[in-house]
């Protein structure tokens, strides 16, 4: 099957860094030529398309933002298509894509997480409210595994990941300009020694330094609730 990807930004990117690992070919779209052909030669499996090339491509992967996914599909395509369109923007509900072009075929698949770890470490987790045909989901093998959840829970997941991120960023910051550390001090904990702490923690790898802040943690916790 011929399959087309619009958005060549950070998601855009990450995926083709797996699926070229695969070898599989994807046609990478862009209304700048240019910068459709930049890309491809990143991706020796990717190849640019022309506005005509991507209308006869069978899928097309939407890693746009979510504002620009219904306004591209109204500038290039008609009302009724043969083409698979993918809705991968996650602050866009699906339904709202099929409301617009309800003769068109359209499914949601959300990536959860950041696309700097998908491109890093591949394994990503990608959430779709309905089972997916064959050919999507051997699309997605590359990346990672599908999971059958609502589109809201994945909503609900980012912003709340999102807050405790950016609440522990601001406290650390605080923390650490309250206590005089040098402006390099602070930009290694936030970019290297948070980071990794959580990801060790996930893991179920961390130190013993950590494990006994852990336990701290925990046992603080448990005496303020009781």
């Amino acid at each position: 099957m011929k399959i087309g990807l619009a958005g060549i930004g950070k998601l855009g990117t990450a995926m083709m860094t797996h699926w070229h690992k695969s070898s599989l070919p994807i046609g990478i779209y862009h209304p700048d030529r240019s910068k459709a052909e930049q890309f491809a030669e990143k991706f020796p499996n990717g190849s640019p398309l022309t506005e005509d090339e991507l209308k006869q491509v069978d899928i097309i992967l939407l890693a746009l933002p979510a504002g620009k996914v219904i306004s591209f599909m109204e500038s290039m395509f008609p009302e009724e298509s043969s083409i698979v369109f993918i809705n991968m923007a996650t602050a866009l509900p699906t339904k709202s894509i099929r409301e617009r072009f309800p003769s068109c075929k359209v499914y949601g698949l959300k990536y959860m997480g950041h696309s700097r770890d998908l491109m890093e470490n591949g394994n990503g987790l990608f959430i779709s409210e309905e089972q997916l045909p064959d050919p999507i989901v051997d699309l997605i093998k590359p990346l990672g595994e599908i999971v059958k959840d609502s589109e809201e829970r994945l909503v609900e997941v980012n912003k709340l990941a999102t807050f405790f991120a950016v609440k522990t960023a601001v406290e650390i910051e605080n923390d650490f300009i309250s206590k005089d550390y040098p402006p390099a001090y602070i930009k290694r904990a936030l970019a290297s020694l948070a980071p990794e702490v959580i990801r060790s923690y996930s893991e179920g790898t961390l130190g013993h330094f950590a494990q006994e802040i852990v336990k701290e943690i925990k046992e603080s916790t448990k005496k303020a609730a009781d």
